[in-house]
């Protein structure tokens, strides 16, 4: 049996309130034993004291073999600092067109070929030590440097701000399920690349399902609206 969901978030921790004190990342590593996954990155910023203490949590983080999944301003430090994910197959990035334009030349020192989607975020997973990488786009396109996968689950042509964060929180929670539930309650594929075509499924379900109802006027609240019912029908039929 699995759980509803884990412990994923850190809002409303004292340690993030003051996110450039100096014991930030002291504070935060006290909450670290009661998460079964992280999720970096939105709404995030990128003041240079808030990002030092991000560093320190992931690194906290990494040593206690916590999932982690980066988007947004997370994807930024992690292009400063590719090390700072190298060979933690634990983590999954989640960049869009320019996120990943950026962690590629960053990583591979040179630009992404435009005509080979799928050869690119091949080898920028690989280059980082097979992490799990999501390029999102009018097919997502997923890679864990073994596999790569292609999420074309119809959604609409509606995409509204504050899409990618449905996609990361739903991903920090299967993540943590597939773990749980091992290679061998998903056919022998990572776990992790299973989790994230489920997340990439889900959130355009949702957009599907929340365009049919409000169209153009169709925005992130209404997306959330619909996981319950999306997640029954995509997981649950």
């Amino acid at each position: 049996m699995l759980p509803d969901g884990p412990e994923s978030s850190l809002w409303g921790n004292p340690g993030l309130q003051a996110s450039d004190s100096p014991s930030a990342v002291d504070e935060v590593e006290k909450w670290l034993p009661r998460l079964h996954a992280l999720v970096v990155g939105p709404g995030l910023g990128r003041d240079d004291a808030l990002l030092r203490n991000v560093q320190g949590i992931l690194e906290a983080s990494k040593a206690r073999d916590i999932p982690v999944v980066i988007d947004a301003d997370g994807l930024w430090l992690v292009a400063q600092q590719p090390a700072l994910i190298q060979g933690y197959q634990k983590a999954v990035l989640t960049p869009n067109h320019m996120e990943f334009s950026r962690l590629y030349d960053a990583v591979l020192r040179g630009p992404v070929d435009s005509d080979d989607r799928h050869g690119s975020v091949l080898r920028l997973s690989q280059a980082l030590g097979n992490v799990t990488v999501v390029q999102k786009g009018e097919r997502d396109i997923l890679s864990n440097g073994q596999q790569v996968l292609v999420c074309s689950q119809e959604g609409s042509s509606r995409r509204c701000g504050g899409q990618g964060d449905l996609l990361s929180g739903s991903l920090g929670v299967l993540v943590h399920w597939a773990l749980l539930a091992g290679p061998e309650k998903t056919n022998g594929s990572s776990p992790l690349l299973v989790a994230a075509f489920g997340a990439c499924s889900l959130t355009r379900q949702c957009n599907h399902q929340a365009f049919q109802k409000h169209g153009r006027s169709t925005t992130t609240s209404d997306m959330i609206a619909e996981v319950g019912a999306a997640f029954s029908k995509l997981f649950e039929t």
